[in-house]
This record gives C-alpha cells, structure tokens and sequence, in this order.
C-alpha cells in the first residue's frame, strides 16, 4: 500500500472557501481507494473555536507556512507522494523515490492584485517562484487556460496535469433547517441567492445595483449566504445569512429561484455547479470557468451592472419544471470526488 501525504492546512481556516471544498473532496475520494493508497492528512491541528484557540490556529498556520518553504514537517517517512492542496506546502527537499505535487488554484493574485492584501500578493508570487524552479514538483491545474499559463511561464509541459473538481452527491439536506433560517429572516417567497465568502473579489456592490434594477417580482430579494472576509464588503439593502452548514447551504440552494454567482475572477467556480447539482437556474460571470461553454448557465459580463440586471431577468423566465430541473442535475452527473481523485492518482504515477 502506498502513503499520500496531503495538506489540509485549508481546512484550519476561518474560512475554507472553495479550496476547502476542494480538500474536503480530494479526502473523500480518495476514500474509495483506501485498499491501495493509505492518506496521511497533514497541517496544523484544530485546536477549537475558542478566542484563544482561534489566535493559537493563526499562529500554527504561520508556522507551518515558513517550515513547509524548505521542509516536510508533519509528514511522515513513510509517505511516497506529498502533495500540496495550496501553495503553502509542504516543499522539502526532493529525495529519491518520493512524488511530489501542488495544486495551483488561479492566478487571481496576478489578475485581481486588488482582491487581496499585498502579503498575500507577495506569498502567492514567491511560493509560484519556488515551484517554478522546482522540477521535481508536479503541478495540478483546474482548466486548460490555467495550463498554458503555467506552460509559459516557462515550466515544462510535463510537470502540468488537469484535474475536473467534483461535487457532493448527497442527496439529503437540510430543507427544513434552510426554510426555517429563511423565516428568521422574513423571507418566505422567492429570493435570489448568492453563495460565497463577503469579499471583494466576489463583485456584490454590482450585483446589489443589478438586482435593483431588474425589478423582477419572481426575482424576490437578495440574499447572500457564506461567511465575512477580508475588505470591509458591505451589503446595502441586502439580507445576509452568514456562514451555514454543507446540509442547509444546499437546501438554500435548491430554494432559490435563481443563484448569481458573478465574481471579478475565479479560478474554477464551485457555487454554480453546485446549484445545478440541485436543479436551479444560475447567473455567473463570465470569468467563472466552470460555466464557460455551459447553454444551461446565463453567462454575464462582471464589470457591467446592465448586463448582470438583463441576466437576472433571463434566468428568471427560464423553465423550471421538475423535468428542466433534472436535466440540470443530470448535466453535472459527471463530476465527482471519485473521479477527481482518480485524476490525481494517475498524474502521481
């Protein structure tokens, strides 16, 4: 049997995000392979919720982020394949025999340098740098885009591998809990429904302003689910329902009349594949490459708040009888866990 090491530094976040999910999926993939591939998780341990617990998690995070540059500590020696979910590592010395992989996520960093403070910036750049010149790391990509970017950066095509993400197929959720969440906050109807962390990069000053002018009874109001990052976003005239469990995310998601998800930038774009998972009608963002070539998904143009408006009116008068919805769910059918993880297992051959 062999011994994968995979971070789950991502995990000890205040918030996961879509990497999270992505981790989280990796982990249960790989569960199907448990008689050939025995998984290492490794990273700084939870510690709790508890205000001191919480800063001793952020000082564990910048901890293992400095150790990782250079070593593989926590892993164990055992471990024939390290693979790295961020860019926080592990990057120890290559050694004879071990496999060695990251998974590049986007380059929002590069294209979006507003979405994110200027460490981030700086430790985004320079681990990018440290694996570049490394060329025993393997590097796993989400979209054929991201690929040729890495390819030109003059990193040899034989490091790069695509990887399709998954999505959760669990069939129960939380209705009940959702609907009730809901009620709390005087929402019984129709609403619109943006999934996400509150940040910048996730463009919700215009999609606020579009869903105002699009003045669509059927359109109900706007809600925003997930929790507050970084950047001080506010949310004028909108409802927010904070960070929610994976059972009720999914039964908001299956509640709402349409899900809007129209980022600044994004590196593969969970949020609208996991509403068509669950068979409601999605508006996203052009730049979202998860939805790119879709005919099931009203692509807009993110820096237009016209545009976005015009979008929210289309996807309202879409159909949405139980056989349109499962010809929805049926067009994500194919991305699984299983399958992402099988993807991994062949690029670490």
């Amino acid at each position: 049997m062999k011994t994968v090491a995979i971070s789950v530094d991502q995990l000890r976040r205040p918030q996961p995000g879509g990497i999270g999910t992505y981790v989280r999926g990796l982990l249960t993939g790989m569960q199907e392979h448990h008689g050939e591939w025995h998984v290492q998780e490794v990273g700084p341990p939870a510690i709790g919720t508890s205000r001191w617990g919480t800063v001793a998690e952020k000082l564990r995070g910048r901890y293992y982020a400095e150790r990782w540059a250079t070593s593989d500590v926590g892993v164990s020696a055992l471990a024939t394949v390290i693979h790295a979910t961020t860019f926080t590592g592990p990057f120890g010395s290559p050694r004879p025999g071990l496999v060695r992989s990251v998974t590049l996520h986007d380059f929002v960093w590069r294209d979006q340098p507003e979405s994110t403070t200027a460490r981030g910036r700086e430790f985004h750049e320079s681990r990018f740098q440290l694996i570049r010149q490394r060329d025993d790391i393997r590097i796993f990509v989400t979209t054929p885009a991201t690929a040729e970017r890495v390819a030109a950066e003059g990193i040899d095509p034989s490091r790069i591998f695509e990887i399709t993400l998954g999505l959760d197929r669990a069939r129960e959720f939380s209705g009940d809990a959702a609907s009730r969440l809901l009620a709390a906050h005087g929402i019984t109807g129709p609403f619109t429904l943006c999934p996400g962390t509150i940040e910048p990069r996730k463009n919700l000053p215009r999609l606020i302003e579009a869903h105002r002018a699009a003045r669509h009874r059927e359109l109900g109001p706007l809600v925003f689910v997930g929790p507050q990052g970084w950047g001080g976003v506010t949310l004028e005239g909108a409802i927010s329902l904070g960070p929610v469990d994976r059972g009720v995310l999914t039964g908001l998601l299956a509640r709402a009349a349409v899900v809007a998800y129209v980022p600044l930038a994004e590196g593969w774009g969970l949020p609208p594949l996991e509403a068509l998972n669950v068979g409601t009608r999605v508006v996203a963002s052009s730049t979202v490459p998860s939805v790119q070539g879709r005919s099931d998904v009203v692509t807009v143009e993110a820096l237009s708040v016209e545009n976005i408006a015009e979008g929210l009116q289309r996807a309202i008068a879409l159909p949405d009888d139980e056989a349109t919805r499962s010809n929805r769910r049926s067009s994500v059918a194919s991305l699984t866990w299983s399958s992402m993880a099988e993807q991994h297992i062949a690029g670490w051959q």
